[in-house]
């Protein structure tokens, strides 16, 4: 059983700024790619930054310059610093982990299966 906890989420001003977190739990061998996707109200999940096990990076053009996401592997923990925030980024947030499992019993005993968070409500209005 694995578990992805989102904290951070939050009302804020224009112009404000607010740090994302989602911890990963439960039965893991290993963590591949993390990231952080956002779904507005009558639109699709989109990809807001993704981050690699050895941290290279990838935006939204929406946000690029503004955001920023890491993570720290001996938590099993990924971040997003949101800066600058615009009305347009009010979304539900979403983090996504791929993760690696191990199974001595299967002929391939390593392999990856894909979690989703329960998403955290981020508004930003005046």
């Amino acid at each position: 059983q694995v578990q992805l906890v989102e904290s951070g989420g939050g009302l804020v001003q224009p112009g404000g700024s607010l740090r994302l977190s989602c911890a990963v739990s439960g039965s893991i061998f290993g963590i591949n790619a993390m990231g952080w996707y956002r779904q507005a109200p009558g639109k699709q999940r989109d990809l807001v930054a993704s981050i690699t096990r050895d941290s290279s990076t990838n935006y939204a053009d929406s946000v690029k310059g503004r955001f920023t996401i890491s993570r720290d592997n001996a938590k099993n923990t990924v971040y997003l610093q949101m800066n600058s925030l615009k009305p347009e980024d009010t979304a539900v947030y979403y983090c996504n982990a791929e993760v690696v499992h191990y199974n001595s019993a299967n002929p391939a005993p390593l392999y990856e299966r894909n979690y989703w968070g329960q998403g955290t409500q981020v508004t930003v209005s005046s």
